[in-house]
């Protein structure tokens, strides 16, 4: 019996919001399989404007390029999160000057602060002692983690220089090592528990 859903979130602007096709069913399948996790591994699609995102208590955002949010988009993402969503952003490559200048709409008081190693993101099913795990090179820098609070509670997750996604697709897409997949698969795992259970 699943009892837990997550989606997709579709955005405009063009950017590649469908990028990374087999990421998020695969970690469902690996929190449903080592985490005790009872999320339905048939992943949604849900459009940022849509009231449909309060169903899911977790969306996962991906891409390459441009993001583009309304002001309807806006105070929709707003509401979900404030109200107990939680979204993850993880950066394909390319995205992080969109996404920083569009998260301003939605929180026009808050900036996206970096994630100390210690917060327990880091350590909610396994122990990731020295943060954020570097899954793909693109340009050589540490990867980052950097979050959005409202009283206190992580709401909304932006992953840099990491690119978790890549690592939780299919084996053959990126040919990454079983250990570097296995990383990316634990730290998403601890993602997805974190937000259920905060």
């Amino acid at each position: 019996m699943f009892s837990q859903e997550v989606a997709v979130l579709k955005y405009k602007g063009g950017g590649d919001w469908y990028s990374n096709p087999t990421a998020l069913p695969n970690l469902v399948k690996y929190c449903n399989d080592n985490i005790d996790t009872h999320i339905n591994e048939s992943v949604q699609t849900v459009e940022a404007g849509s009231i449909d995102i309060f169903q899911f208590p977790f969306l996962h955002m991906t891409g390459h390029g441009n993001v583009f949010f309304s002001d309807d988009d806006a105070q929709n993402l707003r509401n979900y999160l404030i109200s107990g969503g939680f979204l993850h952003i993880d950066d394909n490559y390319g995205m992080a000057p969109y996404i920083t200048k569009e998260l301003k709409k939605v929180f026009p008081n808050s900036d996206l602060i970096e994630i100390p190693k210690e917060h327990k993101i880091f350590s909610s099913a396994f122990e990731f002692s020295n943060g954020l795990p570097k899954i793909h090179e693109h340009d050589g820098k540490a990867p980052q983690a950097f979050g959005i609070f409202h009283e206190s509670r992580l709401i909304l997750l932006f992953t840099f220089e990491s690119d978790l996604g890549d690592g939780w697709e299919d084996q053959e897409v990126h040919n990454d090592p079983e250990d570097v997949r296995e990383k990316a698969l634990k730290m998403g795992s601890n993602i997805i528990k974190y937000a259920f259970e905060n």
